[in-house]
Parts: structure tokens; C-alpha cells; sequence
């Protein structure tokens, strides 16, 4: 005869015989189960999510027109590490931009899968109807920024690529223009820091949306790279390149690559989004300790169901003992206990959590009046996590009370019974 069937069958004979406390424990595992699965659902989908928007919406390397590192002055390079003091230092004027800025773009083109795009940024002040306000006009390409970002997906009564049939356009935000009192297609008169003045049109309005996953501020704008170069009197110079890669994570090392060759300073997404990145490190740091405090109550069911198991079944136990099993056999008995409790209750932490992802899936959530579903990860490494988590509570629950049972003397319980 099969041992393991042998134990198995005791070890159901008892669960069988204490069917409520089997039920209130088996209860208690498919609760935590069933809320480990909801709340790992929403946090962890909400951050793919968010990593997705924040890698998806922005360039992954962005490059400007300045330094990482001051440039050592000549009199520190001339005697490294001697005794030198330098004072009254006069910054060197120098034009701003990119140097060599065509080549710069060649090489980030040249990485794998890459897109590159050169830009021009800079601050105007535009007046409508009497009101000024201040803009960050950002001139790109139309048809390489829309590749960039998502941009595209935020406008409102216009496209990106309008830009290139009228040299005069502008892409503002919605806020922008309600505080300016202006509409699509109101023309606004646009003073560079340069003191060039231009009227430009209105073609397009960014709509800050949280579906839409890009906004860069009430205060950004967009125009052709060339009306930019124009307005701040800076013919064929630009200040930014713009770079996305086929792989997202690869940013890190390209930027530190080409800014190792170029010295200027290459900013990836995940330098440029560090700190909001150990924000998440954090969050599930918490998020995990919160579920994993919800496991343990429902090992302390399982470990109350057999530890009572244990203490109703000493002469049983002894009868055990007396009949050949050994101790290792009737520690057995009382783990496949606590592991059917486990099972059994897993199993149905996996349909209750079902049914609470498919609630929170179906809230009405909306924002600035439009309808936002939550981003869910009902994805099977959720529910892997979760049953494994389950199995180890409900073995290491069990193991307690079973190392006490298999350590019973049948001697001392038989001769007390008599």
C-alpha cells in the first residue's frame, strides 16, 4: 500500500471530522488570496502603466546644450593636483547651441531602431487681447517630434504636421489660451528674448489628458523648428536633440555612451524620472508588506486549525504511534492538512480575487469627465505569486503543531488514558 495514501487518508479523516474549523481556516486563506490578488492587481497595474505612459510620452534621450561638468580653467590642467588658486574667473561669453549639432544627430540616428530630432527651445512672452503670458516655444519637426512623443493624441482641432503648411502656427495649450482669452485660429503676437516680434496663429490646442498619457504643461508650445530659429535670431542652430529608442531600457547606457563622446550632457528617462522611480521602489515596498500582513492572519487560521487538530487527536495520534507509524509519518499527517487548507483555500483566493479585479475593473472612475478605467495586471505571474505565497503560510503554519505531534510519547498518552 502507498504510505503517502496512507497519511493522506488520516490526514482528510481529520479535516473531515472538524468541518467548520477546515472552513474557517480554508475562509481565511481564500480572503487573503482573494485581496492579495485585487490589491497586487491595482498597484502593480497602475505602475506598468505609469512606466508606460512615462516611457511612451517623452523622448528617452534628451540632449541640451550644457555641461555635466564645468570645464577645468587651463591654469588647474597645467599642474594637476599642485597648489593652485584660481580667482576672479570671467565666464568666457559663449553662443549657445549645439556645436556640431548634424553629426551629434547622425550618431544618435546610428543607434539601434532610434529616432532623433533636432529642436529649438526657448522663452517668449505672447500678448492677445491685452494679456501677456509666458510660453516655452519648443521649435521641432513635425514629422520626427510626432514619432518622439504622443503628443498627436493631446491636440484638439489640429494636427502636429499642420505646422508644416503654415510656417506661422502655434500649438498651445487649452488652459493657456482660456487664460489668454484666445481661440483656435486667433492670431497672437509672439516676442522672442532676442526682441523679434511675430504673429502666429493658433492651428492646434493640447489638451491636458490623463488617458492621453503627454502633457508637458500649461505653458509649453510648439512651432516649426525653423520660424524658431527665426524668432530667436539663431539661423540653423538648434539647443536639443530629441532620441527614442527601440528599446526603452537601453537609454541609460546610449546616453552615458554618447555623452561620452560628444560631452555634452545626455539625459536618459530613467535619470530624468529617478526620483518618481524610487517612489514606485517604495510604494511597493509598502504594498507588499500590507498583503503580506494579510497572509499571515490567514496562516494564524490554519495554524489555530491544526494546532487544535493536534490537541484533539493526542490518543489517536498515540494509536498511531503504537501501530508502527514514526514520528516523521504523523508530522506528515498533519502537514498535508495544513497544505489541503492551502490548496483548498488558494484555489478559491483565485476565484474570489477574480471576481474583485472584475469589480474594480468596471468602476465608474472618471476624470475631467471622462470615463477612466483602471489599469489592472491580471496576469498569471499575479496569481502565481499569490498561490505560492498561500502554499508557504499554510506549510509553515502546519509544521508548527506538527513538529509538536510527531514528538508525542504514545506511552505516556495510552498509560494516562487508561
Amino acid at each position: 500500500m502507498n504510505p503517502f495514501r496512507v497519511l493522506a487518508g488520516v490526514a482528510f479523516a481529520h479535516l473531515a471530522v472538524r468541518t467548520r474549523q477546515t472552513l474557517v481556516a480554508t475562509l481565511g486563506v481564500a480572503v487573503g488570496v482573494g485581496f492579495f490578488l485585487a490589491v497586487s492587481g491595482m498597484m502593480t497595474g497602475s505602475q506598468t502603466d505609469f512606466i508606460r505612459t512615462l516611457v511612451d510620452s517623452a523622448p528617452h534621450i534628451v540632449v541640451q546644450d550644457e555641461q555635466r561638468r564645468p570645464a577645468l580653467q587651463p591654469a588647474i590642467s597645467a599642474w594637476p593636483g599642485a597648489a593652485v588658486s584660481v580667482r576672479g574667473v570671467r565666464p568666457q561669453d559663449e553662443v549657445r547651441g549645439l556645436k556640431d549639432w548634424p553629426a551629434m544627430l547622425a550618431a544618435a540616428r546610428g543607434l539601434p531602431g532610434a529616432i532623433a530630432a533636432p529642436s529649438l527651445n526657448g522663452a517668449v512672452a505672447a500678448r492677445f487681447a491685452g494679456r501677456t503670458e509666458p510660453l516655452s516655444l519648443n521649435g521641432v519637426d513635425p514629422r520626427l517630434e510626432g514619432q518622439l512623443t504622443k503628443i498627436e493624441v493631446s491636440l484638439v482641432g489640429g494636427h502636429l504636421t499642420d505646422l508644416e503648411a503654415r510656417p506661422d502656427g502655434l500649438i498651445i495649450s487649452r488652459p493657456m489660451a482660456e487664460r489668454l482669452g484666445a481661440r483656435l485660429g486667433d492670431t497672437l503676437v509672439v516676442t522672442s528674448t532676442a526682441g523679434v516680434l511675430q504673429r502666429m496663429r493658433i492651428l492646434a490646442l493640447i489638451e491636458p489628458d490623463a488617458r492621453a498619457g503627454f502633457y508637458a504643461g500649461d505653458n509649453a508650445a510648439y512651432g516649426l523648428l525653423r520660424t524658431a530659429q527665426v524668432l530667436f535670431a539663431r539661423p540653423n542652430v538648434v539647443n536639443q536633440i530629441h532620441v527614442r529608442l527601440a528599446d526603452p531600457n537601453s537609454a541609460e547606457a546610449a546616453a552615458a555612451g554618447l555623452e561620452g563622446q560628444w560631452g555634452y550632457k545626455w539625459v536618459s528617462w530613467q535619470e530624468r524620472s529617478k526620483d518618481i522611480l524610487n517612489l514606485l521602489v517604495v510604494r511597493n515596498v509598502i504594498m507588499y508588506a500590507v498583503i503580506s500582513a494579510i497572509l499571515l492572519v490567514a496562516a494564524f487560521g490554519i495554524y489555530t486549525a491544526v494546532s487544535t487538530s493536534v490537541t484533539d487527536k493526542r490518543r489517536d495520534i498515540a494509536i498511531l504511534r503504537a501501530m508502527g507509524f514514526t514520528p516523521r509519518d504523523v508530522e506528515g499527517v498533519f502537514l498535508i492538512e495544513g497544505l489541503v487548507v492551502g490548496v483548498a483555500g488558494a484555489l478559491a483566493g483565485f476565484a474570489f480575487g477574480t471576481l474583485l479585479l472584475e469589480i474594480l475593473a468596471h468602476l465608474p472612475i472618471t476624470v475631467q469627465g471622462k470615463p477612466l478605467p483602471l489599469p489592472l495586471d491580471r496576469g498569471p505571474r499575479q496569481y502565481a505569486i499569490a498561490g505560492l505565497a498561500s502554499l508557504v503560510s499554510a506549510l509553515v503554519a502546519a509544521w508548527l503543531p506538527a513538529r509538536k505531534a510527531a514528538t508525542v510519547d504514545p506511552v505516556d498518552i495510552l498509560r494516562g488514558a487508561a
